[in-house]
């Protein structure tokens, strides 16, 4: 994912964590919060819960890689936090994009 489309520094993820609103999913919790850009701005994270460092670096490589299949259709102007549940880990493929699309969808984020 192109840097400008990331969210990098703490602060944007602890902004985003305590202004936006939070979708749940058993696989993923997806926050969003505006922003004043005319682009919209990701980041990705796995708590401790996950396990070790190799399984919270694996369930940050499956949601970005299902964000990225999302992201043309993405309103824009939004800065979006994916926060990675246990299950992520042991679903299938199929599934990971099934929940990234209802939380994009109950988030109104899809253009058509």
């Amino acid at each position: 994912m192109n840097r400008k489309y990331r969210l990098t520094s703490s602060t944007d993820f602890k902004r985003v964590r305590r202004t936006g609103k939070s979708y749940a999913h058993p696989l993923a919790i997806l926050v969003v919060s505006p922003n004043d850009l005319t682009i919209s701005r990701f980041g990705v994270t796995a708590g401790r819960v996950l396990g070790n460092a190799v399984r919270r670096n694996r369930a940050k490589r499956r949601l970005r890689e299902a964000l990225r299949r999302f992201m043309p259709r993405i309103a824009s102007g939004q800065d979006i936090v994916l926060i990675a549940r246990p299950a992520l880990n042991e679903a299938k493929w199929s599934d990971v994009l099934n929940a990234l699309t209802t939380l994009l969808e109950h988030a109104g984020l899809l253009e058509e």
